[in-house]
């Protein structure tokens, strides 16, 4: 099975930035869509932000309170990697950020078939 090592997270004052990278091993890590999400205890997971297999589209949380414009998903297929740079950190991004990959071959497109450990990631004031 695919492995998905998630790192980069720790604690940061609002306004603060992170980067998150996400490993994954394997040989064919250039056909799955990417996609980070996150959850904070006592919640749901929910969806943060998601990339294609090429990078040439990205997809973003439309929430109230949107990642879009602080959050930017990319991914290094050379290097199996895909990162989350985050910046303007709000206390309310505080949560476990998971990785997730979808391959197209085993379920289809839509279903993620493999997430990693997560990376906690807390904004403070």
């Amino acid at each position: 099975q695919v492995q998905l090592v998630e790192s980069g997270g720790g604690l940061v004052q609002a306004g603060g930035s992170l980067r998150l990278s996400c490993a994954a091993s394997g040989r064919t890590f250039s056909r799955y869509n990417m996609g980070w999400f996150r959850q904070a205890p006592g919640k749901e997971r929910e969806f943060v932000a998601a990339i294609n297999w090429s990078g040439g589209s990205t997809y973003y949380a439309d929430y109230v309170d949107s990642v879009k414009g602080r959050f930017t998903i990319s991914r290094d297929n050379a290097k199996n990697t895909v990162y989350l740079q985050m910046n303007s950190l709000k206390p309310e991004d505080t949560a476990v950020y998971y990785c997730a990959a979808d391959d197209p071959i085993i379920l289809g497109t839509g279903t993620y078939d493999y997430w990693g450990q997560g990376t906690q990631v807390t904004g403070s004031h």
